[in-house]
């Protein structure tokens, strides 16, 4: 008889296990009528990551809940699968790039595309090895990415019956910009981040008399952006002024002085510098009082022309200089420690820029009612019950859903641009001609949808959706999903409301 080890040995027992399954196909699920489907989908890992703690306990309970419903008799299955994620992998090879002294602008968008599907093959299924490694024991006969053909064939239905249905749209809205990633990022990649700043209180002087009215901003940079000075409509301090003109500090422009309710009578002066093209609350305002929309950024952080002597300066190198010509001209008043949450990107964890700019939205009103009736009246529900309330908060206060991403790596958006007449057609293969005008001189856009549009897909286009699979009939709608809290309005909310809307 062989003596047993004293010290349990891993590598000598689960690989022949795993393999045993694997070969034997215990982990397969087919349609079955005579026996009742139980479904989850793994919340797919990105390709650029590795297994951590997190993913080691997220999908030790899916295991559990799985291999226990399979003993019960259901026809468990357990779809498994990677994301591309957009931001992150793109990342991850230009940086690869730039240490072999080359940019993507150097190979083109064909070229990049290539080192990126290269480098999903190398990494991708790192971390599929890795989940294979714990045990988990899911129908990898059925493996998606979200960049497979079927997949990406789902992604374009979804965008081209959203845009017929008149949810899609492009428009000129503010939205949140990265300098340092160079795309767009919607609400729910920005995070909100307590950090020591300061107030300073400027004078700006009322044109036609000796006066100066007072404000105070976190921003001064943005002060070359101005279109108004707002004060509320009751406050009797500054009633006399309202309808005036002030000069613009270090510019040769004039602006007026408005009344708006947006403005808190108690807060600081009173008084509040309204910027349209570089924060949400002042693009509204300026939407209800016609107002230009000024922006003095470039994409990459730096300040543009419109910035005059401090074009090209990085923003924070142009605030330090704008500060000093301000005090220089006795516009300073004081400068006062302030504590106050700035927007940044989840990913870089760099200061998120609110600017205008043309991108692909999504309505979200009418799409978000439906997804919150299934809560409201017990089609889903939460374990623990109170993230009920995370998820109802983002929904009850959702605004339009910016889907465009200033990258290459992802599903290219399939609209295409007449450059004669400027018609725009929302098709899937380029079109020989102008639907409009008839001319052949056709472009295609050259932004990617975000990562989350086609994860939303996830559940139903894993099965097969758009067409009409016996896996989609029978193990669709999936019975629990098993996910991280931090994801339930990136990826939990946006599920709901893409698979009702379907």
């Amino acid at each position: 008889m062989k003596e047993l080890e004293k010290i349990y040995d891993p590598s000598s027992v689960e690989t022949r296990l795993y393999k045993k399954w694997m070969d034997k196909g215990y982990f397969h699920a087919e349609p079955d009528e005579t026996k009742k489907p139980f479904t989850i989908v793994m919340p797919p890992p990105n390709i650029t990551g590795q297994l951590h703690m997190g993913h080691a306990l997220d999908n030790t309970l899916q295991d559990i809940l799985i291999r226990y419903k399979r003993m019960q008799g259901y026809n468990a299955l357990w779809m498994p699968g990677t994301d591309h994620a957009s931001i992150a992998t793109e990342v991850k090879i230009v940086e690869q790039l730039a240490k072999e002294g080359v940019s993507k602008e150097d190979l083109g968008r064909e070229g990049f595309l290539v080192k990126a599907w290269e480098w999903k093959e190398q990494y991708g299924g790192r971390i599929i090895d890795q989940l294979k490694k714990i045990g988990s024991s899911c129908d990898w006969e059925r493996e998606r990415f979200t960049m497979d053909e079927g997949l990406s064939k789902a992604v374009e239905d979804v965008f081209i019956k959203l845009y017929e249905k008149g949810y899609i749209y492009r428009g000129s809205r503010m939205i949140n910009w990265c300098p340092v990633c160079g795309t767009s990022i919607s609400d729910a990649e920005v995070e909100h981040t307590e950090k020591e700043g300061y107030f300073w209180h400027l004078r700006y002087p009322i044109v036609g008399s000796d006066e100066f009215i007072h404000l105070a901003t976190t921003r001064p940079e943005t002060l070359l952006g101005d279109s108004a000075v707002a004060v509320n409509p009751k406050d009797e301090r500054y009633a006399h002024l309202v309808g005036k003109m002030v000069k613009l500090p270090l510019t040769d422009r004039e602006i007026p002085i408005i009344a708006d309710d947006y403005v808190d009578r108690a807060f600081g002066t009173g008084v509040v510098k309204i910027t349209p093209a570089h924060d949400p609350n002042d693009f509204e305002v300026g939407q209800r009082h016609n107002l230009s929309q000024i922006c003095v950024l470039n994409d990459d952080g730096t300040m543009n022309d419109l910035a005059g002597e401090y074009a090209q300066m990085d923003r924070y190198e142009a605030r330090k200089h704008i500060v000093e010509a301000l005090e220089e001209r006795g516009l300073l008043v004081k400068v006062e420690p302030h504590t106050h949450n700035v927007g940044t990107h989840d990913r870089c964890k760099s200061v998120v820029e609110p600017m205008i700019k043309a991108q692909w939205f999504v309505k979200m009103e009418e799409m978000a009612k439906p997804a919150i009736k299934a809560l409201k009246e017990g089609d889903l529900c939460f374990v623990p019950e109170r993230f009920e309330k995370t998820y109802l908060h983002w929904l009850e206060n959702i605004r339009d859903w910016c889907i465009s991403r200033q990258l290459w790596w992802g599903h290219r958006i399939p609209a295409y641009y007449c450059e004669t007449c400027g018609e725009i057609i929302i098709a899937r293969e380029k079109p020989s001609e102008c639907t409009k005008c008839k001319a052949t001189h056709l472009v295609q856009d050259e932004d990617t949808l975000d990562t989350w549009f086609s994860s939303a897909l996830w559940p139903f286009s894993t099965l097969g959706w758009p067409d009409q699979t016996k896996e989609l009939e029978y193990f669709y709608p999936t019975s629990v999903l098993v996910t991280g809290y931090d994801i339930i309005f990136f990826w939990v909310v946006r599920m709901v409301f893409s698979g009702l809307e379907q």
